[in-house]
C-alpha cells in the first residue's frame, strides 16, 4: 500500500489530477469534470480515506473541489487545464472585481491583456483580500481592479464558479481600472 498523505500534499494532488492531469494516476473525468470517488481513492493508491478526503473538500480553504449531492462523485470548481463543460451560466458580475498578480506579470498585462494562460479563464475576485492572497503564491502581491460593469455592458460573458471565483475569457487592458 502506498504511504498516506497529510491533507495538504493530498488537495494539492487532487488539484493537479481534477484541474491539469487525470491519467497521471489513471483516472477517467467526464465531460463536466466529475471522477467517480472510489475510482479516484483506488487510482491514488489510498493515501487518504474516504472521510479524510470528504474534510479536505470541506475544510479547503478555497473550496476547490466539490462532491455531488450524493457524495459519489468529485470534480474542481474550476482552474482547469484540460477540456472540460463545468456547466456554468452567465451571469452578471458585480461592479468591480480584482485580480492578484506579482510585479513581473504587470507590465504585460498592461500592455496587452489579462490572459487564462494555460487555465481557460481569467480568475477574478470578488473582494481585495482574497486578490491578494492569490497574488502572495507567487511574490508581493499587487491587486488590479477591473471594470467588470464596463466589461459585461460591452458583451464580455462572465460565470461564477461554485465556490465564488469569477470567471470570464480574458480582461483587455481598457478595463483595468486605477487602484
Amino acid at each position: 500500500m502506498t504511504q498516506k498523505l497529510d491533507k495538504t500534499s493530498f488537495s494539492k494532488l487532487l488539484s493537479f489530477v481534477l484541474r491539469h492531469d487525470p491519467g497521471s494516476i489513471g483516472l477517467t473525468l467526464d465531460r463536466g469534470g466529475w471522477a467517480d470517488v472510489d475510482d479516484l481513492l483506488d487510482k491514488a493508491g489510498h493515501q487518504i480515506t474516504r472521510s479524510e478526503l470528504e474534510t479536505v473538500v470541506q475544510t479547503s480553504d478555497k473550496q476547490r473541489f466539490a462532491l455531488s449531492p450524493d457524495g459519489r462523485r468529485i470534480r474542481a470548481n474550476q482552474g482547469h487545464s484540460i477540456d472540460v463543460d463545468l456547466g456554468l451560466l452567465a451571469a452578471c458580475p458585480p461592479d468591480v472585481l480584482f485580480h492578484g498578480t506579482v510585479q513581473k506579470f504587470l507590465s504585460a498585462i498592461l500592455e496587452h491583456e489579462l490572459t487564462p494562460q494555460a487555465r481557460h479563464h481569467v480568475h477574478l475576485s470578488p473582494d481585495t483580500a482574497t486578490a491578494q492572497s492569490v497574488g502572495a503564491r507567487r511574490g508581493t502581491p499587487i491587486v488590479l481592479r477591473i471594470n467588470a460593469k464596463a466589461m459585461h455592458e460591452a458583451g464580455y460573458l462572465f460565470y461564477r464558479s461554485q465556490n465564488g471565483v469569477w470567471l470570464t475569457d480574458h480582461v483587455p487592458a481598457s478595463f483595468l481600472m486605477p487602484s
